[in-house]
């Protein structure tokens, strides 16, 4: 995985910048600490951060390349998983390879197909290729969004770059905020409109697009889109056929010329994608490296409910047994989390899910100590519906964001100059409507299946993709490369057209999932109700975030007091109601910590509103 940023320009000569250009790759060495290496010319530039993975001797970029009289330049960050098949069709057309990256892969691929290659890459990605005699700019991100690319239109060209705060460095970009941002953070985060990067004018593009720039500006275009049809398997036919698109994925995903290991909470999917990936290890002689965390003092103080009826540790322990893996398992101090909360808005560059973020961030820089690449469960709950609300008939069929039920409440905080310009209701439900809009269903779908249609085009556009921006920036921030096998394109094309009783196969939560893995995995951990990602119990860490807010309260200087009620945050603090913010990842104790990163963000970025 790596780092990309440049610029296009068509008014300016860019070879007199370089030094921004410079102090915006530097911002990305997190992402890519291995190699730097930068294209420049007078109308445009490209610069790039490696973390090698593959090919570390050949694969360095960015990476130019000539076909007769047409040359590409290309910055890439990303990991292919059909590159031989890319390669050996481009190899029969002709081409040539020196080298067995991915990276020149892409960009053969896309001297051959042009702006079609992405139909032919099976992968996470972001890229930019610059068409030197066209003065044509191409960029590309990956079907489900897992990499990001963030773009900003200024006089006369384009800035772009994996992170905002690249971005920022650029001298014509301000950390400037308005309404809309605004609305953003309070009604919306952690989770974005898609397209939206929060700071005026920073957008990004969307997943499944694509995009050209030149002289005559922007052209965004949707090359891969979720399509309703028929599903005409039976029942054991789309047991097998799930089986194999899901060890297939893993395998592919496997591929790494440095250290890899696994994610293991001890839930349905991480220990799915360690038990196939041990069982290719095994074949190769090699032992698997495990991780999981946990929090001080959690067996003391954790409590069973509806959403968390056990905790991880005797289900991680029981699945390290079964693989005989060689585990690791990081257990977080209640300061350790509380002081990362602030490194998780370095990472993020947004207010983010609080300790969720901040003990991803922890893991991630503890799993960098033994291996490079990491394979992840995200996405499996999204596709095969394992959420609470994809069951309970009450909160399905409740109009708006499952996730986000408290509008209302968000918006209480805000002070009345800036709540006098927003309807908030409307905000959210506007984006909420456009998406169950753009649901592709069949028409005879009756109306329990095409409800179920839309929460998953809802999970996916929005819900998904706050937890792919988690997963990326706290692993990228410590130079970690994490792989998603579940957010493989082709599983869920599948898995949106199955019916819903399929999916809930025997009243199970991703019951298809489960029995078509069923050989993979004990019984305990196969049958074991669902459990989310493991938070901190332990009474401390409200105290300690709670201290933090006091403190910023106290601090006539806090920026958050331009737009949040000093009151309402007393209030907060005090409340002994569970309220939540973002589902159940957040409720009191992370809604306090949610409203300390974004002090910290208006202060560390010197926000202004304008």
């Amino acid at each position: 995985m790596c780092g990309i940023c440049g610029q296009i320009s068509f008014c300016r000569n860019l070879e007199e910048y370089r030094e921004y250009f410079y102090n915006m790759q530097n911002k990305l060495i997190n992402r890519g600490p291995d190699q730097h290496g930068e294209y420049f010319s007078c109308d445009a530039v490209l610069m790039h951060r490696r973390l090698a993975v593959i090919d570390i001797e050949k694969g360095k970029q960015p990476m130019t390349y000539a076909v007769g009289n047409r040359v590409f330049t290309i910055c890439y960050n990303g990991e292919l998983y059909n590159t031989l098949e890319i390669r050996n069709r481009l190899e029969s057309r002709g081409y040539n390879f020196f080298s067995h990256s991915d990276t020149e892969v892409v960009l053969k691929a896309y001297c051959e197909y042009g702006e079609k290659c992405v139909d032919y890459l099976n992968g996470i990605f972001a890229f930019a290729v610059w068409e030197h005699e066209s003065k044509r700019l191409f960029l590309a991100r990956d079907r489900m969004g897992v990499k990001p690319l963030f773009y900003y239109e200024v006089k006369g060209g384009i800035v772009f770059a994996s992170e905002i705060k690249a971005l920022l460095e650029h001298p014509e970009i301000d950390s400037e905020i308005d309404i809309n941002s605004l609305s953003e953070i309070m009604l919306l985060g952690p989770g974005r409109t898609p397209g939206c990067g929060v700071f005026k004018g920073v957008k990004e593009l969307r997943a499944g697009e694509r995009a050209f720039f030149d002289s005559d500006g922007m052209r965004i275009s949707r090359y891969w889109q979720l399509r309703a049809k028929e599903h005409t398997d039976d029942f054991e036919t789309t047991v097998e056929t799930v089986q194999f698109l899901v060890t297939d994925s893993i395998k592919r995903q496997l591929v790494s010329d440095v250290e890899l290991g696994t994610f293991l909470s001890g839930g349905l999917d991480s220990s799915i994608i360690s038990s196939v990936t041990n069982e290719m290890f095994r074949r190769k002689g090699k032992v698997l490296h495990t991780f999981s965390v946990d929090y001080e003092d959690n067996d003391i103080f954790f409590k069973t409910s509806k959403f968390q009826p056990n905790s991880d540790t005797e289900f991680v322990r029981l699945m390290s047994d079964y693989l005989d893996s060689k585990h690791h398992r990081l257990v977080i101090g209640t300061n350790e989390l509380k002081d990362a909360l602030f490194l998780a808005v370095d990472a993020r560059d947004l207010p983010g899910m609080a300790d969720v973020d901040a003990s991803m961030l922890l893991l991630c820089k503890s799993i960098r100590e033994q291996v490079t690449v990491a394979l992840s469960g995200e996405c499996a709950d999204e596709i095969f519906g394992g959420y609470p609300w994809f069951r309970d008939k009450q909160i399905r069929d409740t109009d708006g964001f499952p996730w986000a039920q408290s509008t209302q409440y968000r918006f209480s905080f805000l002070k009345d100059e800036f709540a006098s310009h927003i309807n908030p209701d409307e905000f959210v439900y506007s984006r909420y409507k456009n998406t169950v809009a753009s649901t592709p269903k069949i028409n005879d779908a009756d109306g329990e299946e095409a409800r179920k249609a839309e929460m998953m085009k809802l999970n996916i556009d929005w819900f998904m993709q706050t937890l792919l921006d988690r997963k990326d920036r706290m692993s990228m921030y410590s130079s970690l490369e994490v792989r998603v096998p579940f957010c493989d394109h082709r599983i869920v094309e599948y898995l949106f057209n199955v019916p819903w009783h399929m999916k809930n196969y025997d009243g199970y939560e991703k019951g298809l999932l489960r029995y078509a893995m069923r050989d993979y995995l004990p019984d305990e951990v196969l049958w074991r109700k669902k459990s989310p990602y493991p938070k901190t119990h332990n009474p401390a860490y409200r105290n300690a975030v709670s201290a933090l807010l006091e403190e910023i309260i106290e601090d006539e200087a806090s920026p958050i007091h331009t737009f949040i009620k000093k009151e309402e945050l007393k209030r907060l603090i005090q409340s002994d109601k569970s309220q939540p913010w973002y589902g159940q990842l957040m409720t009191t104790p992370q809604t306090i910590a949610y409203f300390v990163q974004f002090d910290y963000w208006l202060r560390k970025f010197n926000v202004k509103f304008v």
